[in-house]
């Protein structure tokens, strides 16, 4: 008995330097598998996102008439929420460009918005888009955005800022409009050259909403298919 005064038992719950190992990767396995998996990482991410295809595109402008025409009643070039914009000394396809909202996963037009007017619609697949009510018309949002020109507009006639809601709220539209219905931009594009992909494109690639609609290829983030 006195011999063994002064010693230390053995810890009840040791574990060999293999299970260690072990727990330790399946811990890194869970993490992935939150960050990747659709539903769980990426609840807060839009459900949809509109891509396009410049090599289609002829310049028509189309999809800006139809947009504002859905979503105020009235064709407005000002008020449409895609932008189509000619270079007359560009040459073939940079002489088009279209602007879209990209329906960024970490909106920096949301992140600078005081009111909270801009925000995700989580009745509507998460897109980001602008509460007129709450708009206090600072234009923030317009500012923040790190695209050229910036998917957020403002309106003139409304004095609010306003940006692509997948035509959730496009009220003078018969269809149904949001991430899982339709979209005027899409369906009006006399070429095709407009889409709709739950796809999230890479987020650090400018070029990652121009994409070959033909063979459906797009530079996409890891594991991105949005429920």
């Amino acid at each position: 008995m006195k011999e063994d005064q002064g010693k230390s038992p053995p810890p009840v719950s040791a574990i060999s330097r293999r299970e260690f190992i072990k727990i330790s990767g399946m811990a890194v396995v869970g993490i992935y598998m939150i960050g990747c998996t659709p539903g769980l990482g990426r609840k807060k991410a839009s459900w949809g996102f509109i891509l396009v295809d410049m090599n289609k595109c002829q310049g028509c402008q189309s999809c800006m008439l139809a947009c504002s025409l859905v979503h105020e009643g009235a064709i407005s070039f000002s008020s449409s929420r895609i932008q189509v914009m000619s270079n007359p000394y560009g040459s073939y396809p940079d002489d088009i460009t279209i602007s879209q909202c990209r329906q960024c996963t970490k909106p920096a037009c949301l992140e600078a918005c005081p009111t909270g007017a801009l925000a995700r619609d989580h009745k509507n697949g998460n897109v980001a888009t602008v509460n007129a009510a709450k708009c206090i018309g600072c234009q923030k949002c317009i500012n923040a955005c790190p695209w050229a020109p910036a998917r957020a507009i403002w309106n003139n006639e409304t004095g609010k800022s306003q940006k692509c809601d997948m035509c959730a709220s496009a009220s003078n539209w018969d269809e149904t409009g949001g991430p899982k219905g339709k979209k005027a931009c899409v369906e009006i594009c006399p070429m095709g050259a407009i889409a709709f992909s739950n796809i999230i494109p890479a987020q650090d690639d400018p070029d990652s909403y121009n994409v070959d609609l033909d063979n459906a290829t797009a530079p996409a983030d890891t594991a991105t298919r949005v429920a």
